[in-house]
């Protein structure tokens, strides 16, 4: 059965151009000038069919070529219709609205969409490596820290390069979300470091959070603190949202180049590998480091040990040696006197041994130990280990007073919560004394306070200061102490006090600080107006640790001027003294050491008080020796008791 198909140029026609020609000159004509199509004969239109063989019929179904003289076959050129169909094709094609990129700039900048590509991946890449290799530690981030090869990185290559598509992507966005959760964990253990010499603890911190928020209303007020936390914030939203786009944009690079991604992957696998058997270094750092694996186990190792620390602290909390002493047996070495715990913040033995800060206090321990030799007392001198740095004063109270090591606030909740006698409550216990607390750090309810055995307990808002606050500190050190005296010690007819007293003007941030006045100038406090306005600005000063520490050391002298004056002024042949520091300072102050002493004095007038410790080996004087023991804080509460036991 014949078939048809449509005739195609003659060669001639071919050679001689004439049908592109002549389609050329119809398409080219405007439509006003051409006229209506003239008649063609059958035998030379285009349209005319021709019964072809089947087998013409297969050569016409595929491409149209031509035979070459060699037998090669050359590609045929378009026909009429084929060119006009072409041109239509082009003209709508220019027609439709760019296409690439928004409002198509990667089809109408294709070099600069390329760069762009290109530095979006490099940024991505780099954002997580940093992730991945920055230190938690301000002082331990160095340009060579970042020089190193981690293996963290070829594993989450692997992981991505093994997943199908659908998986990958959501993958990618978890993990790159979890390093962005982990970087800003750094973070945070950036901010303990310097304040609490520790990293963040994710069992037991965040109440600090609270409480650095506090801090903030207080150094730069409400508005300062609404746009930090505000800051925080977004910047937690940018770190996560960025690093979780990063590894999927890193994801989309590697399966579009999967056979590149694959052997990088096991040529940086083999070399990381050779590098860390051989322990390579470049500069003196390690090339390959899995630190950030490091970091991750280290963290879960602390939150399994704080979940854990309950139940050992719960047994330690029972075991208390004079639990069952009976009241008229105990601390009988005192009765009669006034015993008063003085707590003086952030009084470290930074303060005492820095040769920056040594001459000046030198000074102020001499001139104390005149005061006091005066007045007719003597004192001696040693040293304890607080269990925190920087911060967290209630916690070294609670040490103290209550003989636990209570190093993080769920020890500090299940003490405060507890029956576990604390040493101001066994002199309430005994019935021989008026149990009083002075704390003008506190603003608000202090629930605390009850369990620590005080009878009466004077805050910030007791005192009656209507000065001005300096810095972080309500209530400066010298009016405290004159509070104290006219509220309780001074009046007549009184039963014997013990005291807990703190100190706060030393607190961080020692700017701008009080100095001491006449003490019969105290008045209500209103004269401290003045003397703030002449203080330092907290702003300036935190721009130089020199300036902090000069600061710091001056607000330490100021703490114990007001303390032996006040000694000096109203101490009497019954008065015991027990002062000590709470806590170093944060690591401006003291550089980072790991040391965590305080110094700590007894003052007495009677002698039979300071014999009763010779043994102890302290030094005599406000100045306790290079040499002096050491004593953990939370042994203090048994050794007094059973030294005063009798």
């Amino acid at each position: 059965m014949p078939l048809f198909t449509r005739s195609h140029p003659s060669a001639q026609q071919k050679a001689t151009g004439e049908t592109d020609s002549t389609a050329a000159t119809e398409a080219a004509a405007p439509p006003e000038t051409q006229g209506p199509p003239e008649p063609r004969d059958s035998a030379d239109t285009s349209e005319q069919l021709e019964p072809v063989d089947a087998p013409e019929v297969a050569e016409s179904a595929g491409p149209a070529e031509s035979a070459a003289p060699d037998g090669t076959s050359e590609p045929s050129e378009p026909t009429g219709s084929e060119a006009e169909s072409a041109a239509d094709s082009a003209e709508r094609s220019s027609q439709l609205p760019p296409r690439g990129g928004w409002f198509g700039w990667r089809t109408r900048f294709p070099r600069t969409a390329r760069a762009v590509g290109v530095g979006t991946t490099v940024l991505a890449g780099v954002l997580l490596i940093v992730a991945l290799l920055v230190p938690d530690r301000l002082d331990r981030i160095t340009l060579q820290s970042f020089f190193r090869f981690p293996v963290e990185a070829i594993v989450l290559a692997i992981v991505l390069l093994v997943l199908p598509a659908k998986a990958r992507r959501i993958v990618a966005v978890v993990l790159g979300a979890f390093v962005g959760l982990t970087a800003v964990l750094k973070c945070l253990d950036m901010g303990f470091y310097q304040t609490l010499a520790r990293p963040f603890d994710l069992v037991f911190d965040w109440v600090l959070l609270s409480d650095a928020a506090d801090f903030l209303k207080d150094s730069v007020g409400r508005s300062g603190e609404v746009l930090a936390i505000v800051g925080v914030i977004l910047a937690l939203i940018a770190v996560l949202a960025g690093s979780a786009l990063a590894m999927v944009r890193l994801s989309n690079v590697m399966a579009r180049h999967r056979p590149m991604a694959v052997r990088t992957t096991l040529v940086l696998g083999v070399v990381w590998i050779m590098c860390f058997t051989l322990s390579f270094q470049v500069g003196g750092v390690t090339l390959a480091t899995k630190g950030y694996s490091t970091f991750l186990a280290n963290r879960v190792q602390y939150v399994r040990e704080g979940l854990g620390d309950a139940d050992v602290f719960r047994k330690q909390l029972n075991v208390d040696a004079f639990a069952k002493t009976p009241p008229n047996q105990l601390l009988t070495g005192l009765r009669g006197k006034d015993v008063l715990f003085t707590f003086i913040e952030s009084y470290g033995r930074v303060a005492i041994d820095d040769p920056t800060m040594a001459p000046e206090m030198d000074a102020t321990l001499k001139a104390g130990d005149a005061r006091l030799k005066a007045a007719g007392f003597a004192s001696q001198s040693g040293w304890l280990r607080s269990p925190v740095t920087g911060a967290g004063s209630w916690l070294a109270h609670s040490t103290f007073l209550s003989g636990l090591w209570v190093k993080n606030q769920q020890r500090y909740r299940t003490v405060t919560t507890s029956t576990r006698a604390t040493l101001t409550s066994y002199f309430q216990k005994t019935g021989a004394w008026r149990t009083v607390g002075i704390v003008p750090g506190v603003r608000k309810a202090w629930p605390e306070g009850k369990y620590f055995g005080l009878d009466n307990i004077y805050d910030s808002t007791h005192l009656g200061y209507n000065g001005p606050y300096f810095s972080w500190t309500p209530v400066p050190d010298q009016f405290s102490l004159q509070s104290f005296e006219d509220l309780e010690y001074g009046k007549k007819n009184r039963d014997p006090i013990m005291a807990e007293i703190i100190l706060a003007s030393s607190h961080n941030p020692w700017s701008p600080i009080a100095h001491t006045i006449p003490w019969n100038q105290l008045g209500d406090g209103t004269i401290f107006n003045q003397i703030k306005k002449e203080g330092t600005n907290p702003t300036e000063v935190w721009k130089s640790a020199k300036r902090v520490r000069t600061e710091y050391r001056k607000a330490i002298q100021y703490s114990v001027d007001s303390l032996t004056q006040w000694m000096q002024r109203y101490g009497n042949k019954n008065t015991v003294l027990v002062f000590l520091g709470d806590h170093q300072p944060v690591p401006t102050v003291t550089g980072g050491t790991a040391d965590r002493d305080v110094p700590i004095t007894i003052v007495a007038h009677d002698p039979k008080v300071l014999d009763k410790i010779s043994s102890w080996g302290w030094t005599d004087g406000l100045k306790p020796a290079d040499n002096a023991p050491v004593l953990s804080m939370d042994k203090f509460r048994d050794r007094f008791m059973t030294t005063f036991a009798k």
